[in-house]
């Protein structure tokens, strides 16, 4: 079983020459963990997320994911009451369990491969073997004190505990980049990329390419990759042409675009220090302007 976190965007907003005046933290995560502990990673809503989902991937790819990386528990609690399990299985008895929950793999991946040969479509075929499936998630956020307290908690599920703990210690190992408004935090994409830009320094609200290097971002969150669905790298074209079809659907499929932001500015009314120039598009960041808040239309409310 496979638990991963790697940050692959970091930055802080730099508002002045001063440490007391660099601004809040903004993290992009690339995830790895068990599909079954994918329910309770949704609960937070301050984390804008994409995840791969097992629709797209093709029936014999998923299947052999299952069979050489298969999620297995790493805590095999005995049945109590409550929702925790305080005593453990010894080494036998964990031994066996693990020997069953595999044949029961087996026996899910024997009936999915039945079912694909005869047709039925990889959206419920690859549903049977989600119980020992992984799922890879790209995750944003200012916000991770209250996830850390929840979920790094010994009362927390195991398998949920080690994602927070790793996700913990790669944020603490990161060194973030500092960037002005105007300059863009673009989870993806590479130094190289940034390098024919001009690096952050030649940024300007107003010039041309970062919109280019915000699409791909946008594309590659959508993917929740680097590459493509097929393992290779995609060239710009293909980036701005899926894009293309997630913004310019109808409606939107706009999550991808939650993780491209550029830093704001602070204003002051003469007391107050903590107000914001384009609060409204903060969303569920704090100090930063979120892409998807500056696309007409990304969002279909009930008037």
């Amino acid at each position: 079983m496979t638990i991963t976190a790697k940050v692959i965007c970091d930055s802080i907003a730099e508002w002045g020459n001063s440490i007391a005046e660099w601004g809040i933290r903004l993290t992009t995560m690339q995830l790895r963990y068990p599909k079954f502990i994918h329910g309770e990673f949704m609960t937070h809503r301050k984390f804008s997320r994409n995840a791969s989902s097992s629709r797209a991937i093709p029936v014999k790819r998923l299947i052999q994911d299952v069979i050489s990386d298969p999620a297995i528990p790493i805590y095999w609690g005995k049945n109590m009451p409550g929702m925790q399990a305080i005593e453990e299985f010894t080494d036998n008895e964990r031994d066996a369990m693990i020997e069953w929950w595999l044949e029961l793999r087996d026996m899910a991946v024997k009936q999915a491969s039945m079912m694909s040969r005869n047709g039925l479509h990889k959206q419920l075929v690859n549903r049977m073997i989600e119980p020992w499936c992984h799922i890879n998630v790209v995750v944003t956020s200012t916000e991770w004190a209250n996830f850390d307290a929840l979920r790094c908690h010994p009362a927390a599920q195991p398998e949920m505990r080690a994602l927070a703990e790793a996700m913990r210690d790669a944020r603490k190992a990161s060194n973030p980049r500092f960037l002005k408004p105007g300059e863009w935090h673009l989870p993806y994409v590479t130094d190289d990329e940034l390098n024919a830009l001009g690096g952050y320094t030649a940024g300007q609200p107003d010039h041309k390419d970062w919109l280019t290097f915000i699409k791909a971002s946008v594309a590659r969150c959508a993917r929740v990759s680097y590459l493509t669905q097929e393992g290779r790298t995609p060239t710009f074209g293909e980036d701005l042409a899926l894009y293309d079809r997630l913004v310019g659907s109808e409606p939107l499929h706009a999550s991808p675009a939650e993780h491209q932001a550029t830093p704001d500015t602070r204003m002051s009314d003469g007391f107050r220090t903590d107000l914001w120039r384009h609060q409204e598009q903060h969303a569920n960041f704090v100090g930063w302007r979120q892409y998807r808040k500056m696309l007409p239309n990304e969002y279909v409310g009930d008037r």
